[in-house]
């Protein structure tokens, strides 16, 4: 068994995070935003270091559980959720804003989802 109350607060810290990327997403409308003005590469900057610390805590909670809890909700690609860490941080001068784009259009919204289903199940 596992510490759930380390594995909860983790998963709420990354649903804080979470909602940290969206507000900074909220004002880009396509990739170019990110890269076109200093404002937004400063929002790219931001939000790349949210989403590495978002995969640094979800490789941390498959520590925790022996990788038990993640593979349950099969609806995120958990591989590539914790992915984009090691992309953004060992790679970070090659980022591509179009991924990161993608990433805060299409990936975000689910894994908010999923993670508070995670914390309900958790905390029944």
């Amino acid at each position: 068994m596992y510490d759930r109350e380390m594995v909860v607060e983790i998963l709420e810290q990354v649903l804080e995070a979470c909602g940290r990327v969206q507000q900074r997403f909220l004002p880009i409308r396509e990739a170019s935003d990110f890269t076109n003005t200093p404002d937004g590469m400063e929002k790219l900057d931001a939000i790349c270091m949210v989403i590495v610390a978002i995969g640094e805590s979800l490789k941390k909670i498959d520590k925790i559980t022996n990788n038990q809890l993640l593979p349950n909700y099969p609806q995120v690609d958990w591989k590539g959720a914790k992915g984009m860490r090691d992309i953004i941080s060992h790679h970070y001068f090659d980022i591509d804003a179009e991924e990161i784009y993608w990433v805060c259009s299409r990936q975000i919204e689910p894994l908010v989802q999923t993670i508070k289903k995670i914390l309900s199940d958790l905390q029944s």
